[in-house]
């Protein structure tokens, strides 16, 4: 197979009219020739850090919708599914994205669960993390999270990174805000990424400090923009990734789409195509071709360099995708659960009080990060309610593996003014996650998940939508369209309820994160993320 085009040499910072030669699944040979190709050939995207559960799709129906847009590599923690089913939930991520041609490369969860202060549905333990490393399949130790486990010397953490350095594996980073003398002992026990880095300045202390940053836009956290002015500098130690991307987003772009609006901010293309598709193969020892001769052939053609419309998208030398359609087929899949709780009763959310004050979660649009603000009260028969004229609403989080009271917050910014939302997608454990306007329309949100074991849904006085989730309660069953087009509609009766934010759901889901600041809820109860400790609602 003969492929024409102007062949673009990253690493040689050169492009030329040319061919590539494809034999049994390798570049045989690269050769300048004459003609009338305008297209550019280049090697294929690579997410350098993305939880694949947060597509809703599993790996296979993921492949498909990700290969249109040039994506022929992932770096994939599957933190998500491990917290719900342990290592048996990793196997499954493995073994489903090796029936498909993209080259899913999953790394062992270090943090399962996340923190002590939640309830999870699995341990993954250093015993656990050595035998992962020793796995092939397994390419990396995944995000480390509990950096004040690397802080404070705690031995199991220190045994899992030396597990990672024992089978010469990457170890990732997680430590939004972590500077100074604590960054650098975070760097020093051997961890080289972070994909948390939210300004500018964090980001360029962790570069210069030798760790690697990795540009973040997923459906939630954004940090583009804060970063890029970074990467004309420090090209070969930066990539990019979307972390989370949720279905409706990623049926628009992916990776193709960060490299269209770095170009457009006048950025070198050979620094972005280098953070894009050469450096997380290289730091990561992916088995993925980088466009070179006896290289897998594993490369994209595009329309121009500017937009990046990529034409066709061609993995192992098998075209996989053209012109939007991809020719990934259909798998049969088991499907595999956790959920373990019973319908709850409106009473289950009621909160007696008689505090003047109480402590609001702030949520940002477009962060993970959270605000801790104080606001009155609003108090009806003796029971905190949601106030929807301060847009100060209740929320809960449930304990989805077995029966235990729902514990209660209170969040600014969601901006219901009628009904409910909830998700069992929550980060990190993922029990059950509502905000709602009264404690009826919270109740009956939470039940429609628990009657479905898993989804995310939207209710109100007149209709009510959800979108199961069925394995692991945190990904469907069904092909990528069908689960995108149904999530974008859940998204639009989110925003007609009255949310203003860009992804209310992907928002929603990291409302019970505890390991990005400030303040959040765990099933355990509100947490401060700064103390790293329970706090109490009222004041």
């Amino acid at each position: 197979m003969i492929v024409q085009g102007n062949i673009v040499d990253i690493q040689n910072k050169r492009i030329f009219k040319g061919e590539v030669v494809v034999l049994k699944g390798k570049i045989s040979e690269i050769r300048e020739a004459h003609h009338n190709q305008e297209n550019y050939i280049l090697p294929g995207f690579v997410d350098a850090h993305i939880h694949i559960e947060s597509s809703m799709l599993v790996p296979s129906e993921f492949a498909k919708i990700a290969v249109t847009h040039g994506t022929v590599a992932t770096v994939s923690d599957p933190h998500e599914i491990a917290n719900v089913l342990g290592i048996k939930g990793v196997d499954f991520m493995i073994e489903n994205g090796k029936k498909v041609p993209l080259k899913f490369n999953f790394g062992a969860p270090s943090c399962v669960p996340a923190t002590s202060f939640e309830s999870a549905g699995a341990v993954i333990n250093a015993n656990d993390i050595k035998k992962m490393m020793e796995n092939p399949d397994i390419k990396y130790l995944a995000e480390m999270m509990n950096y004040p486990g690397v802080l404070f010397d705690d031995e199991e953490v220190l045994q899992k990174i030396q597990h990672a350095k024992n089978n010469n594996k990457p170890i990732d980073g997680h430590a939004p805000g972590l500077r100074g003398k604590d960054a650098t002992k975070y760097i020093a026990a051997g961890i080289s990424t972070d994909h948390e880095c939210f300004s500018f300045e964090e980001a360029k202390e962790k570069l210069e400090k030798g760790m690697k940053v990795i540009i973040r836009e997923g459906s939630a956290a954004k940090n583009f923009e804060a970063l890029i002015d970074l990467l004309p500098t420090h090209f070969k130690n930066m990539m990019f990734c979307s972390d989370d991307k949720h279905p409706d987003d990623l049926l628009l772009g992916h990776i193709n789409e960060l490299c269209a609006r770095a170009v457009a901010k006048k950025i070198d293309v050979f620094k972005v195509l280098q953070a894009a598709c050469i450096n997380p193969v290289k730091h990561y020892n992916l088995d993925v071709g980088l466009l070179q001769k006896g290289d897998d052939a594993d490369f994209i053609v595009v329309e121009n360099l500017t937009e990046f419309k990529v034409l066709e998208t061609y993995i192992n030398g098998d075209l996989v995708a053209k012109n939007g359609t991809s020719f990934i087929k259909n798998i049969d899949f088991e499907i595999l659960n956790n959920f373990n709780t019973d319908k709850k009763q409106v009473s289950d959310f009621r909160f007696k009080s008689s505090a003047e004050k109480i402590k609001v979660i702030e949520a940002l649009d477009g962060e993970l990060v959270t605000n801790a603000i104080t606001a009155k009260s609003l108090i009806v028969n003796g029971n905190l309610v949601s106030n929807t004229a301060t847009d100060v609403l209740k929320m809960t989080v449930v304990n989805r593996y077995k029966n235990e009271k729902p514990a209660i917050a209170f969040i600014k910014n969601f901006g219901l003014k009628e009904g409910a939302i909830a998700s069992s997608v929550g980060h990190d454990s993922h029990n059950i996650i509502a905000i709602g306007t009264s404690d009826e329309a919270i109740c009956k949100a939470v039940n429609l998940i628990i009657e479905n074991n898993g989804g995310v849904c939207a209710i109100n006085a007149s209709s009510e939508k959800i979108v199961p989730l069925p394995v692991a309660g945190i990904m469907s069953d069904k092909p990528a369209q069908e689960i995108g087009t149904a999530y974008a509609a859940l998204d639009a009766m989110a925003k007609q309820m009255g949310s203003k934010l860009r992804a209310p759901y992907m928002s929603l889901s990291f409302m019970a994160l505890l390991v990005i600041p400030s303040l959040k809820l765990s099933d355990k109860g509100l947490f401060d993320g700064n103390k790293f400790e329970f706090t109490s609602l009222e004041i």
